[in-house]
């Protein structure tokens, strides 16, 4: 009977302590304190990583609790991206609410090699304040658009997403800009990047096939690449896309300044945004004397130096 009543009077205390220590760490750690932070859950962030800096920069007293706490309201699917004003007098309960939905800014997600139509479909889903307006004026920044996460106010304007885009691939362009191998103006080493982009999937390839355009670009031969005309012919209603998948004949004869079938050179713009791996490979392609280049069924890209070797190379891999 005696070691029922100690394991009773510990079970007691240890029920105590643990409600103690509940209640307190769902209390504000500081009432008193209305001043506001700014606190950021970056993209991919898990709710253990958001507790321990929500503790660290004395926005809650427990990080355990603050996690029980989010997962038994179902909080922990439901926080954003971004950033909140947060202050020590909100309660452990107040800031996991406010995580589901007081973001101030929104994180955006831009990939690589994606036409200025759309970015702006990515902006029109992620950004309340977006106008039909902002089409056109991301259309006019075509290849400066630099890929990238990008943390936007939800009050933002199109001239700040533009400049916040476009101050970011300045600078990603001027720190590697020196390395340039090419006799090409920026502009022009902008269009090749933007070229290479949709042309090559793997990292290992974008110097390779820079070096194809830049090597029919020296001899003066049509460039023949299937991007642009994709480019040109626009958004492919039937396919719900706007880079047409099987292309023809017929769309090889396309009146386009960016139809390379016909015309010889780079494009007058580039057709897609390009990332920092393929803005390198235009800065400096690969030394070879590669003319022809086909991608297989993986993906994977076959060179040659000649025509009679290109045809070996479609017949071989069955294109």
């Amino acid at each position: 009977m005696k070691r029922f009543f100690i394991a009773f009077a510990v079970g007691i205390i240890i029920a105590l302590v643990a409600t103690l220590w509940w209640k307190n760490g769902t209390l504000p750690v500081n009432s008193k304190d209305s001043s506001q932070k700014i606190f950021v859950v970056r993209k991919g962030q898990g709710v253990r990583e958001i507790s321990y800096n929500l503790k660290q920069q004395g926005l809650i007293k427990d990080p355990i609790v603050f996690f029980i706490v989010t997962k038994r309201m179902g909080y922990d699917k439901k926080i954003e991206a971004g950033d909140f004003r947060l202050s020590p007098s909100m309660s452990t309960w107040d800031i996991a609410n406010n995580l589901t939905h007081g973001t101030l800014d929104i994180w955006v997600t831009i990939p690589e090699g994606k036409r200025a139509e759309e970015v702006t479909e990515i902006l029109k889903e992620n950004v309340p304040t977006f106008q039909d307006s902002w089409t056109q004026a991301l259309a006019t920044d075509e290849g400066y658009l630099f890929p990238d996460t990008y943390l936007i106010p939800k009050d933002a304007t199109i001239n700040l997403i533009s400049t916040m885009m476009k101050d970011n691939f300045q600078q990603k362009f001027d720190s590697v800009k020196s390395a340039s191998t090419t006799n090409l103006t920026d502009q022009e080493t902008i269009i090749l990047a933007s070229l290479v982009e949709r042309e090559a999937k793997a990292d290992i390839d974008r110097p390779m096939v820079a070096s194809v355009i830049y090597n029919r670009i020296g001899i003066g031969m049509k460039l023949d690449i299937d991007a642009t005309l994709q480019y040109a012919l626009g958004y492919q209603v039937d396919e719900k896309r706007w880079w047409k998948k099987e292309l023809t004949a017929q769309d090889k004869k396309i009146n386009s300044p960016y139809n390379t079938y016909t015309n010889p050179g780079l494009p007058p713009g580039p057709i897609s945004n390009p990332g920092l791996a393929s803005i390198k490979a235009a800065l400096n392609p690969a030394k070879t004397d590669y003319l022809f280049y086909i991608s297989d069924v993986n993906g994977v890209n076959h060179y040659a130096k000649t025509m009679a070797e290109h045809n070996a190379n479609i017949k071989k891999y069955g294109l």
